[in-house]
């Protein structure tokens, strides 16, 4: 019995070194590697930049006041569309005391000489009825009595002009504000009621209304110094507008700006470009977009995955499939990539297969 068991425990060993062998054996044993194929095919490739920005108006107005006052009415609300010279709002004056008292002075002085020199004209006359003077020499008076006239009514034009805002005939009126080109109405800061400043040569002034012609839009964005230098005017832009997503337009570089400025640590350099409008979507002004400026384009090409490119020595080379699992170095001429896929110029053809690296 006992020589039974020792025989059965030996097997029970046996087994268990074999079975360790049998198992160390296949975990030693390398399995081949097995490498995907791909092969060549005909694609666009499009080689771009971006630039981020926005789109705007070409012309944009602010429309201002020529006196101060209050804003007595309105004419336009934003959205309206305006032809040069149409009335926007009307002032309800606030003269400037300064300006009121030198137009105030200059009427009465102007007034005084008018009266001075109706006086002379009329001694002027009575000695040319005596023939004690000649009539040229009358109608020389009679002249100056004609020029300090008009200056009276150039005083009381001027006087009217800043207390009231018109002049006795109305020819001139300084309280209605205008359009002063042709577009649509953006903004209209100030609501009726609001007091405005007069545009000088001190200032600006307060601005009434905004306005611009909506169908002139061109985008204006920022491009890193790194990709400056591989732009040019009149290079193809496809702008992508963050509230009209998937409707991409089209638009022409025209300026690309000669000074660039530090932007988050780096320096960039501002560009406008004129934008192709869709008659179907309307382009408001100041919508966020990016650009994507084409550089370089090659159509209906054979390409490759660039991360399948092996390159050496400044040559480029592919492992192309000659049997099953087994392959050979080819070297290939590249052209154009947009970082993902490169264009081969020679090299492959469609039906070659290549590894998959």
């Amino acid at each position: 019995m006992k020589k039974v068991f020792l025989i059965f425990l030996s097997l029970i060993v046996l087994a268990v070194f074999v079975g360790t062998g049998v198992f160390l054996f296949n975990k030693s044993r390398e399995k081949p590697e097995v490498f995907e194929v791909v092969s060549p095919y005909v694609t666009d490739i499009v080689k771009k930049t971006v630039a981020t920005g926005k789109v705007i108006p070409r012309k944009e107005v602010n429309v201002t006041s020529q006196v101060s006052g209050v804003v007595d009415q309105l004419f336009v609300i934003a959205g309206d569309t305006v032809e040069k010279g149409d009335v926007i709002a009307r002032i309800s004056l606030a003269p400037n005391m300064i300006a009121l008292n030198n137009a105030e002075s200059q009427l009465e002085s102007a007034r005084i000489s008018l009266a001075n020199a109706e006086q002379e004209l009329e001694r002027q006359k009575n000695l040319m009825q005596e023939k004690l003077i000649s009539a040229s020499e009358y109608n020389r008076f009679q002249l100056d009595y004609e020029l300090k006239r008009e200056r009276v009514n150039s005083a009381e034009n001027n006087l009217l002009l800043i207390k009231e805002g018109a002049t006795k005939k109305s020819d001139l009126v300084s309280n209605v504000i205008r359009a002063t080109s042709d577009g649509m109405i953006l903004d209209v800061p100030n609501k009726e009621g609001a007091f405005i400043v007069e545009s000088s040569t001190f200032g600006s002034g307060t601005t009434v209304a905004t306005l611009a012609d909506m169908n002139d839009m061109i985008f204006e964005g920022m491009v890193d110094e790194a990709e400056v230098g591989k732009i040019r005017e009149g290079m193809e832009l496809l702008l992508d507008v963050g509230a009209l997503e998937g409707e991409p337009f089209s638009a022409v570089l025209e300026y690309i700006s000669p000074k660039g400025v530090q932007d988050q640590g780096t320096i960039k350099f501002q560009i406008r470009a004129a934008v192709d409008l869709r008659e179907q979507l309307f382009l408001r002004a100041n919508y966020s977009a990016n650009a994507d400026i084409v550089l370089d384009k090659r159509e209906a090409v054979i390409a490759i995955n660039e991360g399948n490119l092996i390159i050496e020595n400044d040559k480029h080379y592919v492992e192309v499939q000659t049997g099953p699992q087994q392959f050979e170095r080819r070297e290939v001429t590249t052209g154009l990539s947009d970082g993902i896929q490169i264009e081969i110029v020679s090299g492959l053809k469609e039906s070659d297969k290549i590894k998959e690296l």
